[in-house]
Order: structure tokens, then C-alpha cells, then sequence
């Protein structure tokens, strides 16, 4: 029996959707020689991480072996799969492989972050394979919604491994490649020891559509229209931009890119030729001068995030644009569950704007980039696995795949984030367990989820703040009156009196009576003043509000 074994570690996405990291090794235990597929990110909301601008997994168990890591490969440009590359290269500086359209982007996030250019290199199809210490790993093309989309074909000492990557069964994506099933046939020929597979819409009992199915639908939309006609959707779903333009375009409308996002997509598209025949565009500023009625916006913001562009249209102008009464806002997406809120703000605001809004929710502006059920058996049944782990999904997606995989014979494995399972031999196992987590990005300062920063944010928010000032005199007696500052506090309470007073004669009052050992131990009287200060705000105003004491002595 060999002494080496062959590792799957999940650190992101298995168990959720987002943050994508997972890691491959090779080697006698411990020494496994490994490469990692997918650093994405996850987006924050103001519930559980307010002021965050991106969640990254906890990569320590990566850093901490370092030298063991021969390469990054990164199957598509989504940003939960590439976003973290610039945020941890310098922790883990091995290099990045991607193909032309993924390596692109790439390239510009680690650009954004002085990173080397040389870093990502530009690999291409299966079946090259890139050499990887004991891994041989080929980029094989697969449909989904955004260009160039691989599934990676790793082989490895101890049998072929196949990580699907993002993916759906399209024979007519519109743009970007096609499912092609007598690939994933020849794939298989050799036997196929594992498939770690998309789980996203496993709930899904129909065949998933085809993104060219929606042109007819759109086109009869937008020629309907008699004002202005915007329009959102994911900036990376490359075809379905060049959908609505297409729409616009035919209904003799001129198109308009808003948002950075939109911009970038589209010039990496056509930068790297996989988008040709892109109608043209007009800049903003030129749309001013062009009847309303001739047209059509294409804007970010599908998600209702705050910044992008369909926010600020709610809002008002945008680049010297604004949406009117009569005018038409479709949502060509789905919404991201978590989302909804801010969505539906966005809907609200067009509403009273007396804009007509189109959305989804009758299915004929959006298709899933991800497969459904049947699709996810398609490609079971193409590559006939041994053992199949599912990931990209929240534990009911795993736990459901892992059901579907078991009755056809296929032995399933229920693998969430810090699950180490060996693949060696017939059997897997759970190896070890490895501690997760997740990273903040907060400004321009990663920070820890156990650091407290975050944690301490939500209880400013939840509470508000107090300042606690006292002087001390040379003889460690109080020189006046504490005084207190608040933030986010009412300014009356229950007495109908100043917060700020009521609690200032609190505390005036516990100082009064502390004895002089507590008025020379800083750390006694920081407790004291704390312990009264929230007890007199949750008698006025029901609230225990975060407290700090700045005790200043004359020396």
C-alpha cells in the first residue's frame, strides 16, 4: 500500500455559495504537494459584516504551507472564483494559471495591486495540460454565463479527478462554448476517479434553457417600449449583454454602457475576441443629445447594490441621465437570495418615478447559468465517477447532490469547508478537519473574522456609543464631573431629560462614593464608570450602548 494520498480540501464554497478555495494534494501526509483551483470572494451586507468591502476565506492553513504550493488554477472570471487572487498573492506567491478571457480579468485585479503582470499565465485548452509537481491539469471548456468557462481535468498519480467548475448544459450559449458531451465522453474513457461538482440549483427539477432562447422574448420587449429602455443584468454574462443590445439595436435605439463593471466586461470580451459583432455604443454624455425614445441603457446593479448604476438611476441622475415617467427597467437576472431588499428598494423607487419595471418572475428574461437537476445528472452519466463530491452549494445543495449521486450507484461524499477527505484507494475518508473561516477586506486592511473588528462594528450599530471622560488631579481625586459624548443615541429619555445630563449625574454620583483604592486602579475605575454608564442609558432609554472610558490623570 502506497505511503502517499490524495487530498480534497474545501476552504470556501462547499456549504455555501460564494468564496470559492479549494485545495488538492499530493504526497505522504503533511507533505502533500498541492494546488489550489479558485480564489473568490463573498460580498458583505450590512447585517452581519456593515462597512466590509469583501469576504475572502481564511487561507492560514494555505500560508502556513506555503512552500508545498506548485500552482493557482482559476476555472472562470466570476468574482466568487478570481476576486481574492490579488487580495492573496503576496501570502501565497505561486503562480496563476487561467485561460485568455479569465487571465484578462485576473490581470487587471492584480495590476490594481502592483502584482507582477508575469504572475497569471495564459494556458490552453484540454487537452494541454499544465505539469503541477504530481498534477497534470487541463482547462476543458464548458457552458456557462460568463466566457470561457473550464471544467479541470486533474490527473493525478492516484487516478482522474474532474472539478466541473461552474457550469450548465448549453449547446447554444450564444457566446463562449458550448457543452460538448463527447468531450466529457473521451474524458471518461480513462475512468474518472472523482467529480467535485456544481450544486447550485440541484433543487431544480427541469431541464435548464438555453441562453439563446431568450432574443425573441427580449426583442418583442423592448420594441413594445415607447420611452426609454433600461436595462440590468450580471456585467460578466457577456451574452446576455450582447442580447440586450442586439434587442436595442434592432428596435433603433442607441446603446449606452453605464457602470464600471458593464465597461469592463465588454472591453475584456472584445479585447480577447471572444465577443465579435457587439453593436456600437454611444458614451453618456453623447445619449443626452438622442430622444429618449431612441434609447436603451445597459447598467449594473442587478443586485440593488448601492453604488452601481441602476441605484443611482433610482436615486436621480446618473452621468446626466435620468429615468422618467413612461419609461421601461428590466431586471434581466435573478435575484441572489439576500438581495432581495435591496432589489426591491431599487423596483419602489422606479415605481414612483412612475417607470413601468419588468422582471423575471414569469421566466422569460433570464435563464440560470447553473445546471438543474437533469443537467448535473448529464454530465454524472457522461463521466461515470467512482466518488462524487458536491460542492458550490449550501449544505441542503450538498446534502441533496450527495442523495442523487447515491442512487445511482455512485458513491457520494458530503464535504463542507475544513473537511479534508482522503481519495486514496476505493474507500474515501474523512482525513482530518481543518479550522475555516473567513477574512474581511476592510478598506484597504484585511482583518480576521475573529479579530473583533466586524464583531464590535454590529454592536456599535445595534447599541450605539458612549464616551466616558474623567480628569483626575494629582492626588487621585476627580478634578470635576465626568462629561459624555454619544453617537447614535437618542437625546431624550424617559425622564424627558438630556441623555447626556442623566448620565453624567449617574456617574458624578458612583464617583462620589468610590473609595480611594478604586480611584487610583485605572482598570477599577474604567469597570465602575462602564458598568454605570450602561446601566443609566438602559434605564432611560431600554438600550446598553458600547462604552468607552478615557480616564486622564495630572501627573
Amino acid at each position: 500500500m502506497s505511503s502517499e494520498r490524495l487530498i480534497y480540501l474545501p476552504l470556501g464554497g462547499a456549504g455555501e455559495i460564494g468564496m470559492n478555495a479549494y485545495v488538492y494534494g499530493y504526497g505522504k501526509p503533511g507533505k502533500e504537494r498541492l494546488i489550489v483551483v479558485d480564489l473568490g470572494v463573498a460580498f458583505p451586507d450590512m447585517d452581519t459584516s456593515p462597512g466590509v468591502d469583501l469576504i475572502i476565506a481564511d487561507i492560514d492553513w494555505l500560508v502556513k504551507r506555503r512552500d508545498q504550493i506548485e500552482a493557482v488554477f482559476v476555472t472562470h472570471a466570476h468574482e466568487d472564483h478570481v476576486g481574492g487572487i490579488a487580495h492573496t498573492y503576496d501570502s501565497l506567491q505561486a503562480p496563476i494559471y487561467a485561460r485568455r478571457f479569465t487571465a484578462n480579468i485576473a490581470k487587471r485585479k492584480m495590476d490594481e495591486y502592483g502584482h507582477p503582470d508575469d504572475a497569471v499565465r495564459i494556458v490552453g485548452v484540454f487537452p494541454h495540460q499544465v505539469d503541477a509537481g504530481p498534477f497534470k491539469v487541463g482547462f476543458q471548456p464548458i457552458s456557462h454565463s460568463i466566457p470561457e468557462s473550464s471544467a479541470l481535468i486533474i490527473d493525478t498519480p492516484a487516478g482522474r479527478i474532474v472539478h466541473s467548475g461552474d457550469f450548465k448544459v448549453d449547446l447554444t450559449p450564444g457566446v463562449g462554448e458550448a457543452f460538448d458531451p463527447a468531450a466529457f465522453e473521451e474524458i471518461a474513457k480513462g475512468g474518472v476517479k472523482a467529480l467535485i461538482c456544481d450544486s447550485t440549483n440541484v433543487f431544480s427539477p427541469e431541464a435548464g434553457r438555453s441562453e439563446a432562447t431568450l432574443g425573441p422574448a427580449i426583442e418583442e420587449l423592448v420594441a413594445s417600449a415607447e420611452g426609454m429602455v433600461v436595462a440590468t443584468t450580471f456585467a460578466s454574462n457577456v451574452a446576455r449583454v450582447k442580447t440586450l443590445a442586439e434587442a436595442g439595436a434592432r428596435a433603433g435605439r442607441s446603446i449606452v454602457l453605464l457602470g464600471r463593471a458593464m465597461n469592463r466586461m465588454v472591453d475584456a470580451s472584445q479585447e480577447t475576441k471572444v465577443l465579435e459583432g457587439f453593436p456600437a455604443t454611444i458614451s453618456p454624455e453623447q445619449a443626452r443629445d438622442v430622444p429618449r425614445e431612441n434609447l436603451m441603457l445597459l447598467v449594473t446593479g442587478s443586485q440593488g447594490e448601492r453604488r452601481a448604476a441602476s441605484a443611482q438611476l433610482a436615486r436621480g441622475k446618473y452621468m446626466g441621465l435620468e429615468m422618467k415617467e413612461g419609461d421601461m427597467f428590466l431586471f434581466s437576472s435573478k435575484t441572489i437570495p439576500g438581495n432581495e431588499r435591496g432589489v426591491i428598494r431599487i423596483m419602489n423607487q422606479f415605481s414612483e418615478m412612475g417607470v413601468d419595471v419588468v422582471d423575471d418572475s414569469n421566466g422569460k428574461y433570464h435563464v440560470s447559468g447553473h445546471a438543474n437537476r437533469p443537467d448535473l445528472e448529464t454530465l454524472h452519466d457522461l463521466l461515470k465517477p467512482q466518488v462524487l463530491i458536491p460542492m458550490h452549494g449550501e449544505h441542503r445543495h450538498l446534502r441533496e447532490h450527495v442523495k442523487i449521486a447515491d442512487a445511482k450507484g455512485i458513491t457520494g461524499v458530503l464535504a463542507v469547508n475544513g473537511m479534508m477527505i482522503d481519495l486514496s484507494g476505493n474507500a474515501p475518508k474523512v482525513a482530518e478537519y481543518v479550522e475555516t473561516g473567513r477574512t474581511y477586506l476592510d478598506g484597504s486592511v484585511q482583518v480576521g473574522a475573529l479579530d473583533g473588528v466586524v464583531r464590535d462594528r454590529i454592536r456599535m450599530a445595534l447599541n450605539g456609543h458612549m464616551t466616558v471622560t474623567v480628569l483626575m488631579d494629582e492626588e487621585d481625586e476627580p478634578l470635576g464631573d465626568p462629561w459624555v459624548d454619544t453617537m447614535g443615541l437618542p437625546e431624550e429619555g424617559m425622564s424627558k431629560s438630556p441623555l447626556v445630563d442623566v448620565v453624567e449625574h449617574d456617574l458624578a454620583q458612583w464617583l462620589g462614593r468610590a473609595g480611594a483604592k478604586t480611584l487610583r486602579d485605572d482598570k477599577a475605575l474604567d469597570e465602575g464608570l462602564r458598568k454605570v454608564a450602561r446601566q443609566s442609558a438602559n434605564n432611560e432609554i431600554g438600550k446598553k450602548p458600547e462604552i468607552t472610558v478615557v480616564v486622564s490623570r495630572l501627573s
